[in-house]
């Protein structure tokens, strides 16, 4: 029996935290946006009807209160694709300062497939924008998804998984708090302004889940193909081991290895006895 229970650790430990973010986040998430992408597309109409009835009646209670609205801006403008980038840009430059070049190509990358998973999907589905009477705002280009939602969204994701390891529980907790308000602050003043329809908004947030689940699993291969821990991303964010100096990597370990394996194998051996026997 030590056989199998030996394999089923063995492929828990390589792959485990890879397919558990893969079958169970990624996939789900891009398929659900891919089946949403398909109801715009085709003008569905419950969707059609949420998406109408949300514009108006949002558009409707905003458009009273100009405090509401120049705050409305504000998120909207500080959350957009370019502060965005712009913040995960900062954010890969101190990690490579600090020597964590691995992890600062990840958060790039992963930005930058976002922009071009967004370019991509609004040229092919190339839906209009809401068209509402008196309008809060103006966007140019096509509506699905909503380039503001994706991109903060990411970004968002993208820091809190750099920062876990450096925060304890409680400040973990603070983490995705915060960048879950932001998300959703950044979502509902792109609707509530009146340039995109609540699809929109969800689609992003369904992408931007996909393409994040996606790029940790990727790195999750890479830690395990390497010789380091698989990382639990949720708490510990996507590589716990954090370098002492700048340019100071942590060297990889064996998997599997018992910790004080080396140090009992430095161990001098205990010298023989010279005595006869008597």
């Amino acid at each position: 029996m030590s056989g199998p229970a030996s394999l089923r650790r063995a492929v828990h430990e390589r792959f485990g935290a890879r397919l558990g973010l893969t079958l169970f986040v990624a996939v789900p998430a891009a398929a659900l946006a891919g089946l949403l992408a398909v109801a715009v597309e085709s003008a569905w109409d419950p969707f059609r009807q949420l998406d109408q009835h949300t514009a108006s009646y949002l558009h409707n209670h905003t458009s009273g209160h100009p405090l509401a609205i120049k705050i409305l801006l504000r998120v909207s403008d500080y959350g957009g694709p370019t502060p965005a980038r712009v913040l995960v840009a900062v954010v890969a430059v101190v990690l490579w300062v600090r020597g964590a070049r691995r992890l600062a190509l990840w958060a790039v990358a992963t930005m930058a497939a976002g922009a071009v998973l967004d370019t991509g999907l609004k040229t092919l589905v190339d839906r209009a924008r809401p068209h509402l009477p008196n309008p809060l705002a103006h966007a140019p280009g096509a509506s699905f998804p909503s380039g503001h939602a994706m991109a903060s969204a990411l970004a968002c994701g993208i820091v809190v998984l750099v920062v876990l390891p450096l925060v304890g529980r409680v400040g973990k907790a603070v983490a995705w708090t915060i960048a879950a308000v932001v998300v959703f602050a950044v979502g509902y003043s792109r609707v509530a302004l009146g340039v995109h329809w609540v699809t929109d908004v969800v689609g992003a947030w369904l992408l931007a889940l996909a393409l994040l689940a996606a790029s940790v699993s990727a790195f999750q291969t890479w830690r395990v193909e390497h010789g380091l821990r698989r990382a639990h991303p949720v708490t510990e964010g996507v590589e716990p081991e954090e370098p002492n100096e700048p340019g100071e990597l942590n060297e990889p370990r064996e998997l599997n290895e018992p910790e004080g394996r080396a140090s009992a194998e430095q161990q001098p051996l205990p010298a023989e006895n010279d005595g006869s026997k008597r």
